[in-house]
């Protein structure tokens, strides 16, 4: 192609230019360091900022579905926000405080599987628009638990367990 005005060499020339900066106007780098292995990714989600809609019901992610049977069976559950845990909710909706006779708010703790589980799982608790908050903790890492809290509202746990930290939003109605 004859590009009036210009050399053939000067077009390449700019060419490579454009190639090499990614038509962003700066200059490419490179990053000094070989590419690490990575892990997995991890769902994109953002942090648990209300209530609404943080109960799903449906299929729990499949690395949860051990001892589900069917696997995919529909069930109440909420998702940390970097999808590390999962808490699936048992007597949805759980409520507070907690003195329906006959009823429990219990919620199965479901870490991803990353390795043998060595602490306990601490749940700090804070009620959204409050000073409120509970400490639980779970004995052995996640699993079974009672979440009873004082007051309905809008809750923010911030689950720990061996080096991982997770937060998700509970609702608590009123009993």
């Amino acid at each position: 192609m004859r590009i009036p005005g210009r050399s053939r060499t000067g077009v390449l020339a700019l060419a490579g230019v454009l190639a090499a900066t990614g038509c962003t106007g700066g200059p490419a780098t490179r990053s000094a360091q070989p590419p690490q292995p990575s892990q997995p990714p991890r769902p994109a989600q953002a942090a648990p900022a209300s209530c609404d809609g943080a109960v799903q019901r449906g299929a729990l992610p499949t690395w949860a579905r051990s001892g589900f049977t069917p696997a995919d069976v529909p069930t109440d559950h909420v998702v940390g926000a970097r999808g590390d845990i999962v808490g699936v909710v048992f007597g949805n909706p759980l409520h507070a405080p907690a003195t329906a006779q006959g009823r429990s708010n219990k919620i199965l703790w479901v870490a991803r599987p990353e390795g043998p589980r060595n602490t306990d799982l601490t749940i700090e608790a804070r009620l959204q628009g409050t000073g409120d908050a509970v400490t639980r903790t779970v004995r052995g890492g996640p699993g079974p638990s009672v979440v009873d809290v004082p007051r309905p509202g809008c809750w923010t746990f911030r689950l720990s367990w061996d080096g991982h930290v997770d937060e998700v939003a509970v609702p608590y109605q009123a009993s």
